[in-house]
């Protein structure tokens, strides 16, 4: 099982199935949609990676209600039982916490025109300070992740380009 988990989260980028966090390896596990005591298959197509927390919880459940779960959080999915903000699993989730880390970097990055950090570690550390070196590497990990697909930079060979709105 461990090869598999292993896989899924490659594929996965490192993110939990249903959330879109990003999961530290020892929160990850494999979950099936079809559960197995319900017939569900060890297949690549039946199998994903989520936080230990939300396997529990979905369990053995059908896949309609299991779908229901997921439906009912309305497009802003928090997995369950983590509630600490030094974890970057599927976790302090709160769109409202990404957003205003988020913004807080936009406006540093901002402020700090033309001297703005050239290479990804330069960024990191920068990103560090900001928050007062209380972050994880994981959650500055993806703070660069949301940067990059919110298009406010572009990482090309370690270097980093940077689109920032006014």
């Amino acid at each position: 099982m461990a090869k598999q988990l292993e896989k899924l989260m490659f594929v996965q980028g490192g993110r939990c199935f249903f959330c879109e966090q990003r999961i530290p390896a020892t929160e990850a596990s494999v979950e099936h949609l079809i559960a197995r005591a319900n017939g569900g298959p060890n297949s690549e197509d039946n199998c994903v990676a989520c936080c230990k927390s939300l396997n529990a919880l979905l369990a053995n459940k059908p896949l309609k209600e299991k779908l229901r779960i997921v439906l009912n959080q309305r497009g802003q999915f928090k997995c369950p039982g983590h509630s600490s903000s030094k974890e970057a699993s599927c976790s302090t989730g709160s769109n409202n916490l990404r957003f205003e880390r988020l913004s807080r970097i936009s406006a540093d990055l901002k402020n700090r025109r033309p001297a703005l950090p050239r290479t990804v570690n330069a960024l990191r550390n920068t990103i560090d300070a900001v928050f007062q070196k209380k972050l994880t590497a994981e959650e500055i990990v993806s703070l660069l992740d949301e940067l990059q697909s919110s298009g406010q930079i572009t990482v090309r060979e370690n270097k980093v380009e940077y689109q920032l709105a006014p």
